[in-house]
């Protein structure tokens, strides 16, 4: 099955080379040419050159791109092997692990629940789920002149807020990168990224741990996400998978997007390659198994083809082809940025970079210059900790998505993908 396909799909994506918005499978979008929609196809096979030289260099292992513009899709290609240990051909619709951008489809489910009167920004988190009631905050303190470090906790001066979670100013951290404090090394004790838990064994242990800062005082990059999608489940009735399933994937057709891959599709999983510089394999989480824990922050699988429909959704938005998930308000509050223009601190791992606040559920530009990439005022973004990337630029009514499954060179090629599309819009 898989040589059949392999080879339909090799052929169509060699045909279709100079003409990248040629129908392979099932084209995720109405197709245009970049001409029709004021890009060039010259200057996106600068695009198609860079990432075959990244592949062929071995700094990618494989990599599919999409962009559409104007509501149409003018580029998709796929580009090196989605798994080179079994060499397998990378193809349009492999299936990636999206990690982060896990957090955005999240974000929209809690802001569907706000649209319906379910949820409220401002309300604490605790009335869905009581045992963030009381939390305690870690503070660390260190004395120079005898060297001894201490620890302690107080009371949390205000609980946990829904808008918290969606902005990350929760007080939540992770204990996976960068452990330098108490808090995180306490999170890293717990075991807390890890797929053994459920949604809500995860957030009543989670709950027991002291919070890294004070809720709604600084940006840290946490576990939010994942605490929103149990209050989801809560405030719904429902477990996180099936509510996204009904409400989101299936009216916007993302066929492929689920927390766990099934045994017929597991042929199509891309994986990532060892470290190109130390020889080491990097594992990725097993997502062939049945899922337990439907992590909000980084569970998720998808196609390349499924988030440019997600994520044309919220450059319409928030509707595609008849499918209204939010409101264009909704969309456009999600979009404006709820961190900096509240004065709340950047904190130490400002994510989002120079020229970007941060929404609810991405980061969102407020400068047309302060970054080291190109975009608009207002366009929004978010990313995957193994390769995955997408933005929305509302003034260029611009969406590209760039899957891969790599991790030591993610961010230099997102920013090298940003580059590449501009430079080949013309009007």
């Amino acid at each position: 099955m898989w040589n059949v396909r392999s080879t339909l799909v090799g052929a169509t994506v060699l045909l279709g080379a100079l003409l990248p918005a040629t129908p392979v499978l099932c084209a995720p979008l109405p197709e245009a040419t970049p001409e029709d929609v004021g890009m060039s196809s010259q200057r996106l096979e600068q695009l198609a050159a860079t990432m075959q030289r990244a592949v062929d260099s071995g700094d990618l292992p494989g990599v599919v791109v999409m962009i559409a513009r104007k509501g149409k899709l003018v580029y998709q290609k796929s580009f090196g092997m989605q798994d080179k240990a079994k060499n397998v051909p990378m193809s349009l619709d492999s299936i990636f692990r999206a990690y982060s951008m896990t957090k955005p489809v999240v974000s929209v489910a809690a802001m569907m629940l706000w649209e319906e009167g379910k949820l409220s920004l401002d309300e604490p988190i605790s009335k869905y789920l009581p045992e963030f009631k009381d939390m305690k905050v870690g503070v660390e303190s260190f004395d120079a002149a005898t060297g001894k470090q201490t620890f302690y906790t107080v009371p949390a001066k205000r609980q946990i807020t829904v808008q918290d979670l969606l902005r990350h100013t929760s007080g939540f951290t992770y204990g996976t990168y960068a452990i330098n404090t108490q808090v995180q090394k306490l999170y890293k004790d717990a075991g807390l990224f890890s797929q053994k838990w459920t949604l809500e064994a995860f957030c009543k242990e989670l709950a027991k741990l002291p919070l890294m800062y004070e809720p709604g005082t600084v940006w840290e990059y946490s576990h939010s996400s994942d605490v929103l999608g149990r209050v989801v489940e809560v405030a719904s009735g429902q477990p996180l998978d099936v509510f996204l399933s009904e409400r989101i994937f299936k009216p916007l057709r993302m066929t492929d997007t689920a927390f766990q891959v099934p045994p017929e599709k597991q042929g199509r999983i891309a994986q990532p390659q060892p470290d190109p510089m130390t020889g080491i394999s990097i594992e990725l989480i097993d997502v062939t198994q049945p899922a337990t824990f439907f992590a909000g922050g980084h569970g998720l699988v998808t196609t390349a083809s499924d988030y440019l429909r997600f994520a044309q959704m919220l450059s319409n938005g928030g509707e595609l082809e008849g499918a209204r998930i939010l409101g264009p308000r909704t969309v456009a509050y999600m979009a404006s940025d709820h961190v900096l223009a509240a004065g709340i601190s950047k904190g130490i791992n400002w994510i989002p970079g120079a020229g970007y606040g941060f929404g609810l559920g991405f980061g969102v530009r407020k400068e047309p210059g302060a970054s080291d990439w190109p975009g608009s005022v207002g366009d929004f973004f978010w990313a995957g900790y193994a390769g995955t990337y997408f933005w929305v630029d509302p003034k260029e009514q611009l969406v590209p998505v760039l899957m891969s499954q790599e991790v030591t060179r993610r961010q230099h090629y997102r920013v090298v993908y940003r580059d590449l599309v501009y430079q080949a819009i013309m009007q």
